[in-house]
């Protein structure tokens, strides 16, 4: 994919949402913006509602409210088939007039889309006793083995060299190249 395509947000009525998407992915496919257009979500989570009974009920929540997130390369084209949507009443970020919108950030739609399970937190278990390079930070070129992975925070222990002493050392997993 270009650097081009990026996320947005697309207002919409409230309670609409799912059938924007649906009207949405339909006009892709019919105008033929399937190299413009690629993903429609409506963020939700399901969520476990106590009622005055004391009865559980499993119920989908919106997360945003009114919005449906598009991801996109915006040309004319593209920009005009979502925004004549039916429903869609515009862009988040764009003030109107024909003015293009303005993309989410990568670590904002990341967030999101974590949350609701449509990508996944990357995972170093591969790493756990494997001989790294250290390839950023204050150690780098140093070698050593990993000992200890913490997916959630995306940090590893490499046991290093220093002073003739196998020394742990706490590492963002992203400063660390595994040797093959």
């Amino acid at each position: 994919m270009s650097q081009k395509v990026r996320w947005y947000i697309i207002q919409t009525y409230s309670g609409y949402e799912n059938a924007v998407k649906l009207d949405l992915e339909r006009r892709v496919e019919s105008m033929g913006m399937g190299d413009f257009i690629f993903r429609v979500i409506v963020p939700e989570e399901t969520v476990i509602e106590k009622k005055a009974d004391g009865k559980e009920k499993e119920k989908v929540k919106q997360l945003f409210p009114g919005y449906v997130f598009v991801e996109m390369e915006v040309t004319d084209e593209s920009w005009f088939v979502v925004r004549n949507t039916p429903r869609v009443t515009g862009f988040l970020g764009s003030s109107g007039g024909g003015t293009k919108p303005v993309p989410l950030a990568a670590d904002e739609i990341n967030q999101i889309l974590l949350k609701i399970g449509v990508i996944s937190k990357p995972t170093y278990d591969h790493l756990l006793g494997k001989t790294v390079e250290i390839i950023a930070g204050a150690y780098i070129g140093l070698k050593g083995e990993v000992s200890t992975i913490d997916n959630d925070q995306e940090k590893v222990v490499v046991n290093i060299d220093l002073f003739g002493r196998a020394t742990p050392t706490e590492l963002d997993a992203h400063e660390v190249k595994e040797l093959s």
